[in-house]
């Protein structure tokens, strides 16, 4: 029997919808204790997956709603379970008065994430979906969001599918010979399945290839604004944010320590990270505020150089170049274009030849939309259409690397005439690293660590 659950799934905000969802052996049977159809059909006896206009009671038997419920016979439901929904006004004191009532009908509480994992529990999602499910909430660009919804689909868990199937071919062809030595099966040859395993080893590298590209689309571009002090690097951070959330004053040095942000620009994430001014220093504390602006360099994927458009370039401006590891992509914004344009073309092709540059006003906003063009441009796989294919979770990279490296050992093996059993501990291994994706050789704190990222209500 399993328990009977419900949430509120749209959150606890004013809104002008509100649901509540239901799931277990019991919910149908106690949404109809709770909700009246007016047609006067019993819910027990409702179609599966129709709207039902109908008045929703509280304890007192008083109506707290007129509402639309659904329900969703199991197993053909999203958990796989006997599901009901109320689809009501979006109060907050309507929503809870409604969970009072379930409540007092012997319904407990859902945990975060438990309508998800009821789903992943009884097959009707393997892990993999299961963890797209919070990527797609998550998500905070349409190509993130349309890489879930592939996942959600099982883009991920049916290409890794054909390499668990065709490593479970082998296994299986060599215990078959084993437990049944007298029954006609051809002879196991591990040099014929050099080539599965090759094929194998190289859709592993393809999907783990992908983990880079992924790691940005969840998380944004590791963007470093740097510069020498006042050239506006703080202001144009706020600019880009569209409020006050950096310090700004005319005393150099006034950004001591590194301040991060996220900002959708020109359709990419970035994950904007303002610095100290890069310069020569003696203050111990404006020192580390400068080392803590190289240490963000080195991790950078995209720097933003502000240069002052109403200065001459100094020392420092070419200083500030120099601090830039060489490979990472970088745009250089000439700040402060509502004043007198000072610094000019041949100086900028002088200082960076081809590097991109665009003119910007962190005070008046001009040419942020530009910058943005610029940064799309640069990076334009960011805003292609995605199947679903890209991993963006370190967890299922982890596998899926040490699923590599153990199907690289069995073909080292193979090729060094190692014996079958040794060779298929490696394949083994393979296996089960595979299956901790989809969640066929699940652990238990694994999947209980997956389902804490979960809302209340998934």
């Amino acid at each position: 029997m399993a328990e009977t659950i419900a949430a509120i799934a749209t959150g606890t905000s004013l809104s002008a919808i509100g649901i509540i969802r239901i799931s277990g052996d019991d919910a149908i049977t106690v949404a109809d204790k709770v909700f009246k159809a007016i047609s006067g059909i019993r819910l027990a006896e409702a179609e599966s997956r129709k709207m039902y206009y109908g008045e929703v009671t509280g304890i007192d038997g008083g109506i707290i709603d007129l509402c639309l419920c659904t329900v969703s016979q199991g197993p053909g439901s999203y958990t796989g379970e006997d599901t009901a929904e109320f689809h009501c006004h979006g109060s907050p004191v309507v929503l809870s008065e409604i969970l009072r009532a379930l409540f007092s009908h012997g319904v407990r509480q859902a945990e975060p994430g438990e309508f998800t994992k009821r789903a992943f529990l009884n097959g009707r999602m393997d892990l993999s979906q299961a963890e797209a499910v919070v990527d797609l909430i998550e998500a905070e660009t349409s190509a993130a969001a349309q890489n879930a919804a592939g996942q959600l689909r099982g883009a991920v868990g049916s290409r890794l599918e054909s390499v668990y199937s065709a490593l479970l071919d082998i296994m299986a062809h060599f215990h078959a010979l084993i437990d049944y030595p007298d029954e006609d099966i051809d002879d196991f040859e591990m040099q014929s399945y050099l080539p599965a395993l090759r094929g194998t080893e190289k859709e592993l590298e393809q999907l783990l290839s992908t983990h880079e590209r992924g790691m940005v689309l969840r998380n944004g571009i590791p963007t470093v604004i740097i510069g020498r002090p006042n050239t506006g690097k703080s202001s144009l951070l706020n600019a880009l944010l569209g409020y006050d959330r950096a310090i700004v004053t005319d005393i150099s040095g006034t950004t001591r320590d590194t301040i991060e942000e996220k900002i959708l620009l020109g359709g990419v994430l970035l994950r904007l990270i303002d610095t100290a001014g890069l310069r020569k220093i003696d203050d111990p504390l404006e020192k580390l505020g400068v080392d803590r602006a190289l240490a963000a360099l080195r991790e950078a994927k995209l720097i933003i150089l502000v240069l002052d458009g109403s200065e001459p370039l100094r020392d420092e401006d070419y200083e500030a170049l120099r601090s830039v590891p060489p490979g990472v992509p970088r745009i250089t914004a000439v700040n402060k274009s509502d004043l007198p344009s000072v610094l000019g073309i041949n100086e900028l092709s002088e200082l960076e030849p081809e590097i991109k540059s665009c003119r910007v006003s962190a005070l008046t906003g001009e040419g942020i939309e530009t910058l943005g063009e610029e940064i799309k441009k640069l990076f334009p796989e960011l805003s292609s259409p995605s199947s679903g294919e890209t991993i963006t979770s370190v967890r299922q990279a982890e596998a899926i690397s040490r699923a590599k490296v153990n199907i690289g050992l069995a073909i080292a093996s193979i090729s060094e005439m190692v014996t079958p059993d040794a060779v298929l501990t490696d394949i083994e291994a393979a296996i089960s690293a595979i299956g901790e994706i989809t969640g066929k050789t699940m652990r238990e704190d694994v999947v209980t660590r997956i389902f804490e990222r979960f809302c209340v209500g998934k």
